[in-house]
Formats: C-alpha cells, sequence, structure tokens
C-alpha cells in the first residue's frame, strides 16, 4: 500500500513538473521581463535587506534601491548613445573606404585562395541603384512588414516599461515570497530542500554579482586598451567582447576576430595587428587568473563545453528567455546531480560489493 501511494505521488510529481515546463514554453514569450525583473530583484535583495537594517522601511528601501538602478541604466545611456552615434556616422563615412578595400585587398585574396569571386564596387552600386529604382513598386508589399516592425517596437517598450514595475513588487515582497515558497514544500523533505536551496543560492549569488562586476570590468578594459592601440571601434568592439565574456572563450574569440579584421581594414598591415593581439592576449591573463578568481571563485562548477551547450539548448527551445533561464538552472541541476551522487555514494548498492 505504501508503495503504491509512492509511486502515486511520484506520477504526480512528475506531472508537475512536465507540466510547468510545458507553461514556461508557451509563455516564454510574455516572461521575458518578469525574469530580467526577478534576476534584478535577486541581485538587490542584499542591499535592500541592509537599508532594512539601517531601519528603513520595506517600501522605502526598495524604491531607494530602484531608485538607484534606474539612474545607473540611465547614466549608461547617455553616456554610451552619443559614442554609438558617432561610431554609426563614422562607420557610414568609411563605408566607401571599406568598399574599395574589399575590391583591391579581400576579393583578390579570396579568389586566389578559396576560388570565390565578389561583386566589384561598380556592381554593388548598380544593385543598389537598381533595388532604389523598384523602391516604389515594393512601397506596398513593404506595408505588412512596416506594420509587424511598428508592433515589435511597441512590445519592446511595453517590456521596457514592465520592468520597473515589476521589479519594485518582487523586490519589496522578496522576504515574504521566499517564505510562503518554502512552506510549500513537503515536511519530510523540508530540511533537505532547504539545504539544496542554500547551496543552489550560494552558488547564484557568487556567480551572478560576480560575472556582471567582470563583465563591466573587462567590457571597460576591452575598451580602453583597444582604443590606447588606436583600433577604430575600439567601444563596441571592447563592450561586445567584455559583456559576452560569460560564455566561455566565445567573448575574447569573438572579439579578437573582429578587432583583427577592422585592424586590418584601418591598418592595411598584419604587424600593425600585433597590439591589438596583445590587448586580448593580457585581458584572457588578466580574466582568468585575476579577476574571475578574485569576483566568481569556480563559477558554478560547470565545464565550458556544459555552459554553451545549456545556453544554446535553453535558447532554441525558449528562445531569448531560455538564454536568461540557461545557467541559473543549469546551477541547480548540478547541485541536484551533486546530492544525487552523494546518495547513491552512502546507499548499500555502491558501498556494498556483494548482495
Amino acid at each position: 500500500m505504501n508503495t503504491s501511494r509512492l509511486n502515486t505521488e511520484w506520477i504526480w510529481a512528475i506531472i508537475a513538473v512536465v507540466a510547468f515546463i510545458g507553461m514556461l514554453y508557451l509563455l516564454a514569450p510574455i516572461l521575458t521581463p518578469f525574469l530580467i525583473a526577478g534576476i534584478l530583484a535577486y541581485i538587490c535583495d542584499p542591499l535592500a535587506d541592509r537599508l532594512e537594517r539601517l531601519k528603513f522601511s520595506r517600501t522605502l528601501a526598495t524604491l531607494v534601491v530602484l531608485m538607484g538602478v534606474s539612474l545607473i541604466f540611465l547614466f549608461l545611456a547617455l553616456l554610451l548613445l552619443p559614442v554609438v552615434q558617432n561610431e554609426t556616422a563614422h562607420f557610414i563615412g568609411r563605408l566607401p573606404d571599406y568598399l574599395i578595400w574589399i575590391q583591391t585587398r579581400l576579393a583578390p585574396m579570396l579568389h586566389d585562395n578559396l576560388g570565390l569571386t565578389l561583386p566589384g564596387v561598380a556592381d554593388l552600386q548598380n544593385m543598389a541603384k537598381n533595388h532604389m529604382q523598384g523602391v516604389g513598386n515594393a512601397a506596398g508589399a513593404l506595408l505588412p512588414t512596416l506594420k509587424s516592425g511598428t508592433l515589435t517596437a511597441l512590445n519592446i517598450l511595453v517590456n521596457a516599461l514592465l520592468i520597473p514595475v515589476a521589479l519594485f513588487y518582487m523586490l519589496r515582497d522578496w522576504d515574504s515570497f521566499m517564505l510562503k515558497l518554502g512552506e510549500l514544500v513537503p515536511r519530510r523533505w523540508h530540511e533537505q530542500t532547504l539545504s539544496i536551496a542554500r547551496e543552489i543560492d550560494s552558488i547564484l549569488a557568487q556567480f551572478l554579482r560576480g560575472q556582471i562586476l567582470v563583465m563591466l570590468i573587462m567590457a571597460a578594459f576591452y575598451a580602453t586598451a583597444l582604443w590606447a592601440v588606436g583600433l577604430e571601434y575600439a567601444l563596441p568592439i571592447g563592450m561586445l567582447a567584455g559583456l559576452l565574456i560569460f560564455i566561455p572563450y566565445v567573448g575574447a574569440t569573438l572579439g579578437l576576430g573582429l578587432a583583427s579584421l577592422a585592424g586590418l581594414v584601418q591598418f592595411n598591415d598584419i604587424a600593425d595587428l600585433i597590439p591589438v593581439w596583445v590587448v586580448f592576449g593580457a585581458g584572457q591573463a588578466i580574466e582568468s587568473m585575476g579577476i574571475t578568481p578574485w569576483l566568481v571563485g569556480e563559477r558554478i562548477g560547470l565545464h565550458p563545453l556544459a555552459v554553451i551547450f545549456a545556453l544554446m539548448a535553453f535558447g532554441q527551445i525558449f528562445g531569448f528567455f531560455g538564454i536568461l533561464l540557461a545557467l541559473p538552472i543549469s546551477a541547480a541541476l548540478w547541485v541536484g546531480l551533486r546530492h544525487v551522487k552523494l546518495t547513491y555514494q552512502r546507499s548499500n548498492l555502491y558501498r556494498h560489493p556483494k548482495v
């Protein structure tokens, strides 16, 4: 009887998990702002708790933290938007030079080594002219696309406005929400579940709060160092390389490739790329041997390939929502598998060679 009841409980638990995953899959397009707000609330909760210990009410502490977060994002926007505009204008101004470089340097190299033939500058200009002549006829066909683009822009705006609202309520009620969530755990599993939850919380706190600092530091380092060696587009390339540093090897590799390509167009000599390569070599050494061990420690204990696979798999299933969810879920699974391993090693199946 007990065995039958236990099996029934496990069946219902599996059904609940499958239903929850299915619900996430169906609601993924609208859950992204709530997940972003949840991540920010998780990161900011210790600061709100500290303000509470200074005799702030929880609501006032939440408002202070929310105002601080808003000011940080506003400062970054005011700082970066003019730079992005200048870089875009500079790129458009240099576009004829890039077309000439493609025709005189890149096209012969691709033809000689790979047998590929690129269209000439005149061909590109003729293609653009032909497309411009057809703009009037295509205007009607573009209307549905413009409508879709307008709806997408409106959706982005609504999500951007929803994030601070969701962040306020999540941060204000974070502690009570966690307490009520713990009360839902069955009593016989309560202590073990709380122990696992604390371990997951410790790993996630170390990873999220530390990794964000690593990303910001490395973005500033790459942008400043590439600017110092005279590379054009140092800011966008450096920021991209730094902000993608949480994906093992991807940020540095992509940044190195883009910086090398930009440097090759700018300097016209491979020897002039050596300072650019030195910047990325030094960045990798500083990040892996200094900043990351200091701020993040051992991260979440996952192999780099496991991190890349988790990001790709969750992104494929849930889209951008899945990318945000990949590493927290992977950390939880890693902790769970560690406990399963310990349980197995304590069992008679593992400890006794003979039954």
